[in-house]
Formats: structure tokens, C-alpha cells, sequence
């Protein structure tokens, strides 16, 4: 059976779940029950998640995402987005070395933030979509150097209407849920050599 691994952070917490119903009995999928948060941290954890998880190295793909955790500005005042541009390139880098590493006949696919509602963020807490585009833009020219397929989940959710939000955030409603997770399935299927559920 072939084997997907899921990680990231709580917009892949959406659709784990989804992708994982639609794949069954065709396909192994596995996450990490953790929010993968920062792009720091999937690169500290991937590995832990990878043994504790029982993985093994043998994934044919391996579908990730970090960036809405590395734009968070913490309040009015502050010196930017938690990480820098240059850190967030560089760590990107890591992470997908990282995954050829531990996952060394995977195909690695890296899912683009997805938009929010900035007039739902308050002061003391926030991001910007101008930030979140220039952050993807950032890991779309990382990661095609790295041979990384891209899964633009930015494209899919942005015109995705507000009855399919769950908050200024995330998409945890059904409808929300059908949509990424289907731009999930029509990303990964092709390369795990299975059909797209409907």
C-alpha cells in the first residue's frame, strides 16, 4: 500500500482527517496528532514525529506546510513577523533536505499558507495577506530549487466564500473542509498513482 505523510499546521489539521477517509484502503496515511507551528519547528520535529509515529523511512510522499505561525506580528510596536524572510527561506531549505533525508523515495510537496480575514486579527495579534503572499512567493523559489512540488492552497482558498471559514483563520467548516481537502487529494493522487475520490 502506498504511504502519505501529512505535516503542518492547524489549516493541515482541517483536512488530515478528510484526506485520510478519502485514501482509505488505498493508501497508508499518517500525521502527527501536534500542530506543526513554526517552520522551526517542523524542521526540530519531523524526525520525532517520524519515530514516535512509527513511519518508517518508506513514504511515497511526503505533503507539508509551516509559514501562518512564522508571519504572526505579536503587537503594535514590533520588529516584524516572528520570522524573518531570510530565516524562513533558509529554514524552508532545511526542512526539505530534512525530508530526503528521512524519507529518502519521497516525492515532497509543500502547501502554500492560505489566506485569512485581517479585520478579524486585533492589534496585539496579527497578519497581513500581503505578508503571506510575499512568504509563499518566498517558498515557491526555495523549493522548486529543492525539486519540491508545490500545492498552491493560497490559489484554491482565496476566493473561497466566508460561509466556508471556521474563523479569521481557518476553513473547518464542511464546505471548507470538501474544498482543501480535494485540492489535497488533486495534488497528492496523481503522484501516489490513485484515482481522485470524488
Amino acid at each position: 500500500m502506498k504511504k502519505l505523510v501529512l505535516i503542518g499546521d492547524s489549516i493541515r489539521i482541517g483536512y488530515d482527517k478528510y484526506v485520510k477517509e478519502k485514501l482509505a484502503g488505498r493508501v497508508e496515511v499518517l500525521y502527527p496528532e501536534e500542530n506543526g507551528r513554526f517552520a522551526q519547528y517542523v524542521y526540530r520535529y519531523i524526525g520525532s514525529w517520524q519515530a514516535e509515529g512509527g513511519w518508517g523511512n518508506d513514504a511515497d510522499v511526503v505533503h507539508w506546510n509551516a509559514g501562518l505561525w512564522d508571519v504572526i506580528h505579536l503587537g503594535p510596536g514590533d520588529d516584524g513577523p516572528v520570522t524573518t524572510p531570510e530565516q524562513y527561506g533558509t529554514t524552508l531549505g532545511q526542512i526539505a533536505r530534512r525530508i530526503r533525508i528521512l524519507f529518502p523515495h519521497a516525492v515532497g510537496v509543500f502547501a502554500t499558507s492560505t489566506p485569512i480575514v485581517e479585520a478579524d486579527y486585533g492589534p496585539d495579534f496579527w497578519r497581513s495577506n500581503a505578508e503571506i503572499e510575499r512568504y509563499n512567493e518566498i517558498a515557491k523559489e526555495v523549493l522548486t530549487k529543492e525539486g519540491t512540488v508545490i500545492d498552491d492552497l493560497y490559489a484554491v482558498m482565496k476566493d473561497a466564500p466566508a460561509s466556508e471559514r471556521s474563523d479569521m483563520t481557518h476553513f473547518y467548516t464542511s464546505e471548507g473542509t470538501e474544498r482543501i481537502g480535494n485540492a489535497v487529494l488533486r495534488c497528492v493522487c496523481p503522484l501516489l498513482g490513485t484515482d481522485i475520490v470524488p
